[in-house]
Parts: C-alpha cells; structure tokens; sequence
C-alpha cells in the first residue's frame, strides 16, 4: 500500500476515518523550522467542516507530536503527526460492506484488499485523511512563506458560479488565506453558498474548479521528463479524493489557440527576466521561469449524497436502492482549498530540498 509522497522531503499518510486516529509522518526536514501553533491550527480551521454547507461531523483536530520536534522546533529526525478521531457514528455505514455508494471508492477498496478494509466512513480513502496532509502541509508551509513563497487557492467556478480572476497576485493570496471561505469577491461567496445549500435541499452535491497561485518560486526547478514541475505537482493533486482534473496555465484553452496567442513572450522590467504574459503558468520545459505558477483542479460533486439511487448489493449481485445515512457534504469544494494549499507546499517543499538539499527550509 503506497502511502508516500516526495523523494528528498517525503509525507506519509495513516489512518481510518473511524479508527482511533489519522496523521501524517514527515521525513527529510529541515532541523529549526519553528512549530507555529497558531498558523496550523488556521489550517486546520480552513479544512474544518462549518454550517449547512458542510458535513455535520466536526472533529476538533486535537493533534499531538509523538517525534521529531522538541522545544517548539523541528529536530531534522522524521516528524510524526496523530490527529485524534472522536465524532464518528460507524452504525450510519453497517451495510456498506455489500451495498457500494455510486463513484465511491467502497467497491474498489474491497476487490482490493479483499474484504479486509475498514470501510467505516470511507476508512482510509476518506477526506477525514486529508486533515494530516492539512497538518503537515502547514508546518511546511509556515517555512515556504519565510522563503518568500506563497501559496493561494479560491474556487474559480461553483456550479456555474465564477469568482473573480487573480489580479494582484501577492494581495490576493494574502486575503484568501485571511478567508474561510475561499472566494476573491464577497458576493460571488454568497451566490456558492446558495447553490450549496440548494443542493443539500434536493438531498444532492455540487462539484466546481479550484484555482491555485504558487508566488516566489526560484527560477531552475524541476525536471525536464518524468519529474518536471507539472509532474510532480499533479500527482499530489491528483491523491486528493475527488479530483479529477488539473491543468496549468491556460490548461485545455490552448487547444484553441495559434501559437502566436500562446506563447509566452521574454521581457526584462529593470530588476528581472519574466514573460509579458503567463499562458504557460510558470512552467517551461518542465522547470519553473520565475512567473506565478497557476493551476487548475476540477473537482467532482461528493458521491455520498442522501437521494436515493440505485446500486449493486455484491453479496445477492441483484440492483437495489440505497439511500445514505450519515454525515455527509452536500459541497467539498471549499474545504478542499487547504488541502490543495497543503498538498502543493508540499511538492514544491520537495522540488526546492532535490535541488538546494534538505536544510533549505531551516535556514
């Protein structure tokens, strides 16, 4: 079961939904990365379920250090995260054992490991696991941001809502991350919320598009095959339940357009190379140019939904209707931003300590 990512700076995931822990295990970090409590525990907060428009299952992401960091800093030794589970209802989820949801991992998790998952909310391919890559991400982060590098996502389009475009690309990072909800513009918040809450009354889910802005990225990173910048940053995103989709830059658009329209032209503004535009999102030839790194998530409506639909029971192999009990997103949208903040920390954590070696982050 493969449940690492990075090779210099690498995030191991652990955990059920309804076992009596999820967390995360970092290897390859700096020693001296200061423990900042209240930056995490804002991370947190970000991926924490709140309102209608959320799950009603809210765990309060009591964490603990059990290695790696002594008087408030990290050691350099691997750094090992347990988040406590203690809201769970496992009787919401007696029948799922033979009754697969519609798009849930319940079928493929048993013909995988053969019956002996713990399929109790979803076990380890729930979202409940994303809480110590939001964990990890963040003590990653807080070292990123003291580089110089940031890290910002909104929700581009929610059910044919669209948020306004990234302008200023510092300003708005800084106020997403100042934000609960991530949108750039407080009336297209409050247009999302409706359709959230318009689904949840038809018992359904909405999906949309996460945008994303990585600033402050050194020129040189990445690799021009199998480990360029693209590479390496999607199959991160790519973890994350529900996504579907990701692209850079101006993505599938380009699909539209004369090479004359895409290309990304070299200018010098008095201080520094850059591109007069940014179709190309940061990224040529696989290595960063220095330009705001953008991409795109597609993320697909929650599976778990209370109308009912119709399903296979594997243990008759006859159709029956099934109608989901449980605590259950009628939107994961807004609260997967911190775990594509965290995610995305943590690549690029791993892209800057290949090229400049494990200390960099604490220096």
């Amino acid at each position: 079961m493969k449940n690492t990512f990075g090779q210099s700076l690498t995030v191991t995931v652990y955990g059920e939904s309804h076992g009596s822990a999820v967390g995360a295990v970092i290897d390859g970090i700096s020693p001296g990365i200061k423990i900042d409590s209240d930056y995490i525990d804002k991370k947190l907060a970000m991926r924490r379920p709140t309102g209608l428009i959320s799950t009603g299952r809210v765990e309060t992401d009591e964490y603990e250090f059990l290695s790696g960091v002594y008087n408030g800093y990290t050691t350099g030794t691997p750094l090992n995260i347990t988040i406590k589970n203690s809201n769970t209802r496992s009787g919401d989820y007696d029948n799922l054992e033979v009754v697969p949801r519609p798009s849930h991992a319940d079928f493929t998790a048993n013909q995988k490991y053969g019956g002996y998952q713990d399929y109790r909310g979803g076990g380890h391919f729930s979202g409940r696991v994303t809480a110590g890559i939001v964990l990890a991400g963040a003590i990653i982060s807080s070292a990123l941001e003291k580089k110089g590098i940031k890290i910002g996502t909104h929700i581009k389009t929610l059910h044919g809502v669209a948020d306004a475009e990234f302008s200023d690309y510092e300003k708005d990072i800084e106020k997403l991350n100042a934000r609960h909800f991530p949108a750039l513009c407080e009336e297209k918040e409050d247009a999302m919320k409706n359709e959230i809450l318009k689904a949840r009354e038809n018992l359904d889910s909405v999906g949309g598009v996460l945008e994303s802005a990585i600033i402050g990225l050194p020129c040189g990173l990445g690799e021009p095959w199998f480990d360029s910048v693209e590479s390496v940053l999607s199959h991160i995103l790519f973890s994350v339940p529900g996504i579907k989709g990701v692209e850079f830059g101006s993505g599938f658009q380009f699909a539209d357009m004369y090479g004359s329209e895409a290309n990304d032209a070299f200018i010098y503004d008095g201080e520094s190379v850059r591109t007069k535009t940014n179709n190309n999102g940061g990224i040529n030839g696989g290595i960063t140019n220095s330009m705001p790194i953008t991409v795109r998530c597609a993320v697909k409506p929650t599976p778990s939904i209370a109308k009912a639909q119709y399903t296979l029971n594997t243990s008759t192999l006859k159709e029956e209707k099934l109608v989901i009990k449980g605590r259950h997103d009628p939107a994961i949208i807004h609260r997967a931003r911190a775990v594509v903040d965290a995610c995305l920390a943590i690549a690029v954590a791993d892209l800057l300590t290949m090229r400049y070696g494990t200390d960099y982050l604490g220096r």
